[in-house]
């Protein structure tokens, strides 16, 4: 594993826990909640060769603690602490990754702040506002926070994730840990810390997050879309189906499922690298 560099930023109502690896072009890679950046430091590792890659925690979650009371946090609000990561490192526009809920922060920091951003790859970002029967999937998550309130975080966790996943009946198994990382590892445990946190402020306002389409659509921003091979119709997989579409892109096809970022991390990187590389 390559040197790794940490640092801070103070932003308003956090502070930001980053981690630099690598030389070349800025890369800042961004996960979604409630992991934090430990389940992009293997892919992190993988592009240090060819970038400057930065991670960090978004606001509220493991290490990025917030300084103020914990409020609904939406997903301006954390593409704003996006932006002023990005200023903080220097200023220049950097290639954006971003994974799961932290694609949406990319999607947002393009529309916002595109003078940030040179190129974005967003891997299943889960945008249920774009699919058929929205509604039907804000009642889903509407039950997801219902049941965090009545039952507490591991039965409200454990529906969250048979819903995202598409399924009926039992949630998926997790991944073999002898495939992941340690930092992958050590950043199981920190999630457990983060549940409270993204469920009673993250989850919906994210969940009701939708890009403005007309904005990427005729932006200087290159925005391309990844989905899980192996993904199946959860509503990651679907929301980057539809996203393509509607932007009129072909997908990006990664291998595994939502968490092959995580897992086949050379393939990964190789597939990243081409399309950021790509003429514009």
């Amino acid at each position: 594993m390559n040197d790794v560099e940490t640092g801070t930023l103070h932003v308003p109502g956090a502070r930001l826990h980053y981690e630099v690896r690598g030389t070349g072009p800025l890369l800042l890679m961004i996960p979604g909640a409630p992991a934090d950046a430990g389940a992009l430091a293997g892919l992190a590792a993988s592009l240090s060769d060819r970038y400057t890659v930065v991670t960090y925690d978004q606001r509220g979650l493991s290490r990025s603690t917030l300084t103020g009371p914990p409020s609904e946090q939406d997903v301006g609000v954390f593409s704003a602490d996006a932006c002023r990561l990005l200023a903080a490192l220097g200023g220049e526009p950097a290639y954006v990754l971003g994974s799961s809920g932290g694609a949406l922060t990319a999607l947002d920091l393009a529309v916002r702040h595109p003078e940030r951003v040179r190129a974005l790859v967003v891997h299943e970002p889960p945008i249920p506002e774009l699919l058929p029967g929205r509604e039907h999937w804000r009642a889903a998550f509407q039950d997801v926070y219902d049941t965090y309130r009545d039952q507490g975080a591991g039965a409200a966790m454990g529906k969250f994730v048979a819903t995202v996943d598409g399924r009926n009946s039992a949630p998926p198994a997790m991944p073999d840990p002898s495939l992941m990382p340690p930092e992958a590892l050590e950043m199981m445990g920190r999630i457990q810390g983060n549940l409270d946190y993204f469920l009673a402020h993250v989850l919906l306002p994210v969940l009701r997050f939708e890009p403005d389409l007309a904005a990427l659509r005729s932006g200087p921003v290159p925005v391309a879309v990844g989905v899980g091979a192996e993904s199946g119709d959860g509503v990651p997989a679907l929301s980057a189906r539809a996203l393509a579409e509607r932007l009129g892109v072909e997908p990006l096809v990664f291998p595994g499922d939502h968490q092959g970022l995580a897992l086949d991390v050379a393939a990964c990187a190789d597939i990243i690298h081409a399309a950021l590389a790509r003429p514009r």
